[in-house]
């Protein structure tokens, strides 16, 4: 079975850093890239990064201004892990993230196409 298992939300006041896991199973890693998604309270779910898993290219999404400099993603393919650090964490971040996979090539832009495969959500709350 496919699964994307995202971990490592939490609780953290403003200014700290937190780094979200996705693990990834039951598909081929190498062909998908994995996106991290957020969904804040009354917002509409938004994409954050997504980084491909043949060969490490990273892409933002309209959220970079609000999270560039501060966000980075990275992959482990021997983990078959994607990573999601956040540093200087601000309380306008507080969301549900999301990883999700889609089938390389990356779709341009990556946040707007259907993406083959979802993980539950992780909880990420950033007090002020």
């Amino acid at each position: 079975d496919v699964q994307l298992q995202a971990s490592g939300g939490g609780l953290v006041q403003a200014g700290g850093s937190l780094r979200l896991s996705c693990a990834a199973s039951g598909f081929t890693f190498d062909d998908y890239a994995i996106g991290w998604f957020r969904q804040a309270p009354g917002k509409e779910r938004e994409g954050v990064l997504c980084i491909s898993s043949s060969d490490g290219s990273t892409y933002y999404a309209p959220s970079k201004d609000s999270v560039k400099g501060r966000f980075t993603i990275s992959s482990d393919n021997a983990k078959t892990t994607v990573y999601l650090q956040m540093n200087s964490l601000k309380p306008e971040d507080t969301a549900v993230y999301y990883c999700a996979a889609i089938s390389l090539p990356v779709p341009n832009p990556w946040y707007a196409y259907g993406m083959d495969h979802w993980g539950k959500g992780t909880l990420v709350t950033v007090s002020s």
